[in-house]
């Protein structure tokens, strides 16, 4: 069965241990599927934690440079790490 192929929700049920050692051991998602569409994903939980933290990352560099751009587009100065932190009470 190729990696992206998705086995049915019922096949998976009696194979779950196997399906959990093999989404661990190729470090690659399991996908499930019912009435022949993909529902879920079985995936090894240090995987998902990765690719959780590069999403969380993703976000960040999408808001950092939407701020960037909003402040060149308005033309408004960044202000200074030491204002920022005496604001914050941390200088």
């Amino acid at each position: 069965m190729p990696t992206t192929a998705a086995l049915a929700v019922s096949e998976a049920r009696q194979q779950l241990a196997a399906i959990i050692d093999r989404a661990r051991a190729e470090h690659s998602p399991i996908y499930l599927a019912r009435r022949g569409r993909r529902v879920a994903a079985v995936i090894d939980a240090d995987d998902l934690d990765n690719v959780l933290e590069l999403a969380e990352d993703m976000a960040d560099i999408r808001a950092a440079a939407a701020a960037r751009a909003e402040m060149q587009a308005t033309g408004e100065a960044p202000i200074p790490w030491e204002q920022v932190k005496a604001d914050l009470g941390l200088a």
